[in-house]
């Protein structure tokens, strides 16, 4: 694949804006500088690595990321009243379509996946695929057996004739509802825990599947999601 064409499909510009960037001397291969756009390099895997002023990118034929989503940015390009999770990413990202894999509250924090691979976005948004996620909620109230039974059971949420149940439901501490979902219904850990007869204070997603958030991860962080990570996410 010649430099222009790798510089493109990672989201630096149109293709002329790309050549543009190999011609002011701004890319490196393998620490020298190549100011060829039509030069070709082999890429194998996810090995290939340039940089783009300094900074190195990995070539990656679909991006998977992981956020570290924080509390006040919405999951849209057009935010309607606050900051988009977009813009804690480098533009690249927005320049080859990546796009969130559904979506959190702008006051839910926590695990958020993004990608520009939409067979993967529609496997794991699909209402068929049930992939298990694990929220952290903070109550207003104490938590009790009868509103842990209640969540593990099934409560009826406004509106619907169904109950929606947890996978699990288990207190942490006196105010800290560790609880498993299948669904990802509107506001439906919220919902759930008011319905229990709770109220809920602060939402954290903790896990996907067989994916949980690392640790080292701060608020607003991302980073590439590996063949490791995908693995863990499917496994859940």
């Amino acid at each position: 694949m010649n430099l222009e064409s790798i510089l493109f499909t990672q989201g630096f510009g149109s293709r002329r804006q790309c050549r543009a960037l190999i011609g002011d001397a701004r890319v490196t291969i393998d620490g020298a500088v190549c100011a060829d756009a039509d030069a070709d390099f082999a890429i194998t895997g996810d090995t290939f690595r340039f940089t783009v002023d300094g900074v190195e990118w990995p070539y990656r034929e679909h991006a998977y990321l992981l956020l570290n989503k924080p509390v006040g940015y919405e999951c849209s390009r057009d935010p309607q009243h606050h900051l988009s999770v977009f813009s804690l990413l480098p533009p690249q990202f927005a320049e080859r379509g990546v796009q969130c894999v559904g979506r959190l509250d702008q006051d839910t924090t926590g695990l958020l996946l993004l990608s520009d691979d939409g067979k993967f976005v529609h496997q794991f948004t699909s209402p068929k695929r049930k992939v298990p996620k694990l929220y952290v909620a903070t109550t207003r109230h104490p938590l009790d057996d009868a509103q842990l039974i209640a969540l593990r059971d099934g409560v009826l949420l406004h509106g619907e004739s169904k109950p929606s149940a947890a996978l699990d439901a288990e207190a942490r501490d006196t105010h800290t509802l560790a609880m498993s979902v299948l669904e990802g219904k509107y506001h439906q850990v919220k919902r759930m825990i008011a319905a229990a007869g709770n109220r809920c204070e602060a939402l954290h997603r903790e896990r996907i599947g067989g994916l949980v958030m690392p640790a080292t991860l701060a608020p607003g962080a991302w980073q590439w999601l590996d063949a490791a990570g995908l693995d863990a996410l499917r496994s859940g």
